[in-house]
Formats: C-alpha cells, sequence, structure tokens
C-alpha cells in the first residue's frame, strides 16, 4: 500500500492566492503551500501505510480522538476529545468530532462498513493546524484541518463534505489504493468527492435533486465570488474570482487538462468523473447512497480496479457493477449514459 497526502484544496488555487495583492493572504497562501510541500516530503520518506486491522465482533461504532496542534505543525497534538467525551467549548473540535461521526455512519449505515478500513479503524483528527494554515489533508494515518486565513478561507471544519472527502481517501487507501496522479489520481479525488458528498446529503436527509452537489460550500469568505472549492454538477463553475482565477475544471474529456503540475492535475480533471457520477444520481433519483453510491462502493470494493486505474477503466467497472447488482435495468442505462455524457467509453 502506497503513502498517501492528499488534500482538499488545490495548489494552484492556492498559487493565485500567494500572488495576491493582499500581503496576509499571500503570506498565509505561501506558508500554506511551504508546509504542504514539507508535509508530503514527511509521508514519502516514513514510508507509513497502515494494513487493516482485524475485523471486531463488536457492533460498529466510531472510534473518534480529536487534537489540537496549537497552530503548531507537530502531529498529533494535544488530545482534547475522546469519543465519547462532552462537548468542549471549542467549536472547531466540536465539529471535527461531529464530521467524523457523520462519515462513519454514512459508511456503515448506507454500505455495512466499519470505518474506513472497515475493520473499526479510529479516527484520529488534529485541528487549529499551523498559522493561518489554508488547507485540510489526509496523511494517510490521520485528517488534519487548518484554521484559514480569515479573508478567503475560513476553517476548514465548516464543510462536513471536506470532512467526508478528507476520510474517503482513507477509504481508498484501504481498498483501491488509486494512485496520486494522472488519471488514477483524479479518480481518488473524485471518490472522495463523490463520498464527501454523499456524507453531507446523508446527514441532511437529502435527496440526489435536493443535493447542491457543491464541495466546500461555506469555505470561502462572504466576499469571495465564488459558492464552494468545486461544484460536481457544473464543472468549472464554483468560483470566478479576482484573488482566487476562475475554477479550471472541465466537465468532458474533450478539455482534458494534461499539466505536469498538481501531480498531473488530480484535482483538476477530477471534474469529469465527478460530473459522471452527478449525472448517474440525479438520473436514478431518490437518495444518491442507495443506488448511485452503491455501484461506485462495489467498484472500489470489488477488485477490479489497479492503482494505476484510467478514466475508461473505471467506467467499464461501474457498468459492470451496475449489471452485477441490479441486472439489466434502469442503472446499466443511466451510468452507460452519464459516461458518454462526459466522453468516456465504457467498453
Amino acid at each position: 500500500m502506497t503513502s498517501s497526502f492528499c488534500t482538499i484544496v488545490p495548489p494552484h488555487l492556492l498559487e493565485h492566492l500567494a500572488a495576491s495583492a493582499n500581503p496576509a493572504v499571500a503570506e498565509a497562501a505561501r506558508r500554506t503551500l511551504i508546509t504542504d510541500a514539507s508535509a508530503r516530503a514527511a509521508r514519502i520518506r516514513s514510508g507509513a501505510a497502515a494494513g487493516a486491522a482485524a475485523p471486531s465482533a463488536e457492533p460498529a461504532a466510531p472510534h473518534r480522538t480529536v487534537f489540537d496542534a496549537q497552530r503548531r505543525t507537530r502531529l498529533p497534538g494535544v488530545k482534547v476529545r475522546d469519543e465519547g467525551d462532552e462537548a468542549t467549548a471549542d467549536a472547531t473540535v466540536n465539529r471535527a468530532y461531529a464530521g467524523l461521526g457523520a462519515t462513519f455512519a454514512l459508511f456503515r449505515d448506507a454500505f455495512g462498513r466499519d470505518s474506513m478500513d472497515g475493520a473499526g479503524l479510529p479516527l484520529l483528527a488534529t485541528v487549529h493546524y499551523d498559522e493561518k494554515y489554508g488547507n485540510a489533508f489526509w496523511n494517510g494515518e490521520q485528517m488534519v484541518f487548518g484554521d484559514g486565513d480569515g479573508e478567503i478561507l475560513l476553517d476548514f471544519t465548516l464543510p462536513v463534505d471536506v470532512i467526508g472527502h478528507e476520510l474517503a481517501h482513507g477509504f481508498t487507501q484501504y481498498t483501491a489504493n488509486l494512485e496520486y496522479f494522472s488519471q488514477s489520481g483524479a479518480l481518488n479525488e473524485s471518490v472522495s468527492d463523490v463520498f464527501g458528498s454523499l456524507v453531507k446529503q446523508y446527514a441532511l436527509g437529502q435527496t440526489a435533486d435536493q443535493a447542491d452537489w457543491l464541495i466546500g460550500e461555506g469555505l470561502f469568505h462572504p466576499d469571495v465570488e465564488g459558492k464552494a472549492l468545486r461544484s460536481m454538477k457544473a464543472p468549472g463553475t464554483a468560483y470566478d474570482d479576482d484573488v482566487l482565477g476562475k475554477d479550471p475544471q472541465p466537465a468532458h474529456m474533450d478539455d482534458y487538462v494534461r499539466t505536469g503540475q498538481d501531480n498531473g492535475g488530480v484535482h483538476i480533471n477530477s471534474g469529469i468523473p465527478n460530473r459522471a457520477f452527478y449525472l448517474v444520481a440525479t438520473e436514478l433519483g431518490g437518495h444518491a447512497w442507495d443506488r448511485a453510491g452503491r455501484i461506485w462502493y462495489d467498484v472500489m470494493t470489488g477488485g477490479a480496479l489497479t492503482p494505476e486505474t484510467r478514466f475508461a477503466e473505471f467506467a467499464a467497472a461501474t457498468v459492470a457493477a451496475a449489471k452485477a447488482r441490479y441486472g439489466d435495468a434502469a442503472e446499466i442505462q443511466a451510468v452507460t449514459k452519464a459516461w458518454a455524457a462526459v466522453g468516456v467509453p465504457t467498453d
């Protein structure tokens, strides 16, 4: 199993902020980029990757621990809330704790999975990481949240789908283990967006039609011209701001971005499979975790993927999973139609 360091905010957005005329915004973004590079390098050097724990006979229940980095970068920090503890006076701690629980609940209730590894993996999170740190990440062992710069990016525990997104990188790590590069990396990011969005929809009891399909809604300061980090419904429309730039995500393979940055554009080209999932979910209707989410879950856990899986291979796997679970029914048609709409072949 490969080492993981996966962030919610893409480098290209932070690079835009680092060029801001506002010194405070620029400095916070530059510091975040440096911190991310240092944490990523440390993760690669460690080579650590947890194996799945032995299945427990106990009923599935979360085992959450939240730590406070106290605006330093040493992990995990000071323990501030453990499973079953009363809420603290720190709203950030309480949101992290609740978000871990919401993610656990989706995987347990919708898919019968006991935590990210399927065997009761403890859920660890550190808040208040570094000074004005504008990101959140999964490092292969735990989640980490920054407080943002307060001017463009706010507290990263505010959107529950950010918490779900980062924990879902753990789910991918323990299942298909998709390499964090090029198309497999974009699929890795997309899977986290899919399950992050499902965490939010499950917590709110929303149907596919009721959901906003935004990733990170509420993370931007109200003065920012943008709704969220990404839109699964309409990739490329999440923000268009003088400081942030314009959302670069494509919604179709015709506009696939070839780049050497961001591990081959993992946060950019994820818009293509993201829209495919949105189209499947809205075509089928009802709760997105019931059928569309189940198909994606089956693909991730079914053993058909390799770490280097590309879009077309993943798309074909979703068709096979739909057929295996539902037979020749509306689900197969919805999946095939969705991938065709984004320019990805399924055969």
